[in-house]
């Protein structure tokens, strides 16, 4: 699990009421960023690795080994370039989101569920900001399906399992 808990910005706004989730949208929005972005860059170095390793030198004889090898490093970095898309669509979608405060489960809120926190946006793995362990999940997860709409206090069905919407902000 990725700890940005040091980053200045998940230390500007803390928490009032240390009994509620009090995310407030900058330092969310920021740490799944920066975890997005980190993502995609690592995910950039491997993409470049593999297309200087697909290249064949065509000053000298090629023999087949090095051909397959070049061509299954290009498979490779194709696999790898739709990778870079989905971050990169992952970081433009996390700056559209309103995560402003919300009363309801919806896209931008940040849910605490049966004892943990999830911002609903892009999917994550596990971070912590202000303290909190939180993960991204996005509205295409089946668990969203579930807890759309939902209000603090009310309890969801989830794979046949009772779950307590304990806060929404």
């Amino acid at each position: 699990m990725t700890d940005l808990s040091s980053f200045p910005i998940t230390q500007r706004w803390p928490a009032s009421y240390p009994d509620r989730i009090q995310l407030y949208a900058t330092p969310i929005r920021e740490t799944m960023l920066s975890l997005e972005t980190a993502a995609l860059q690592s995910a950039r170095g491997n993409y470049l690795d593999y297309v200087f390793t697909a290249k064949v030198d065509q000053s000298e004889p090629v023999e087949n080994d090095e051909l397959a090898q070049a061509e299954i490093a290009s498979d490779l970095a194709e696999a790898l370039d739709d990778t870079l898309h989905n971050y990169a669509d992952k970081i433009d979608k996390l700056r559209m989101i309103d995560f402003g405060p919300k009363s309801t489960v919806e896209e931008g809120a940040v849910v605490k569920l049966s004892g943990r926190y999830f911002a609903i946006a892009v999917s994550t793995s596990r971070f912590t900001c202000q303290g909190r362990e939180v993960m991204g999940i996005s509205t295409m997860a089946p668990i969203f399906e579930a807890i759309e709409g939902a209000r603090a206090g009310e309890t969801v069905q989830f794979n046949g399992r009772d779950l307590i919407v304990e806060d929404v902000e």
